[in-house]
């Protein structure tokens, strides 16, 4: 599976789940956990997709192993972060250390994704070049 696909499915469950959220604050009138329901909203819907977009347009560094990596790092330090900060919000302070380390994986992934963006590209690459193709 290439990180793009991988980052458009797993975006498609985070705003799934955070649309299930927001239904449940709603519905209970309890609005506690909005934070977490950002973070998630935030970090996996908008971001996985954006990475996803950006993977399909770089076939070769779609198709590379460590960029799926940094896609499931990213993936996991989300869904680390945003039940951690729903934990702080709920009132379990034993939660924050959780919600510090999956800050440290998500800047670990942001990091890496960083790299891909700013590496030097290959001579004679056409990666940066601006293409066009055909409406469908």
């Amino acid at each position: 599976m290439t990180a793009s696909t991988l980052s458009f499915r797993l975006a498609v469950i985070f705003v799934i789940t955070g649309m299930g959220m927001g239904i449940a604050m709603a519905a209970s009138g309890n609005h506690s956990v909005m934070p977490a329901h950002a973070h998630l909203n935030l970090l996996g819907w908008v971001s996985t997709f954006l990475f996803g977009i950006y993977y399909e347009r770089r076939p070769a560094l779609d198709a590379s192993r460590l960029a799926r990596i940094q896609v499931l790092l990213w993936s996991f330090g989300t869904v680390v972060l945003t039940v951690a900060v729903a934990g702080i919000y709920l009132g379990y302070p034993a939660a924050d250390p959780f919600a510090g380390i999956a800050s440290v994986i998500v800047l670990a992934a942001m990091l890496l994704f960083g790299y891909f963006v700013f590496r030097p590209s290959k001579a004679g690459s056409s990666e940066g070049q601006f293409r066009m193709a055909p409406a469908e």
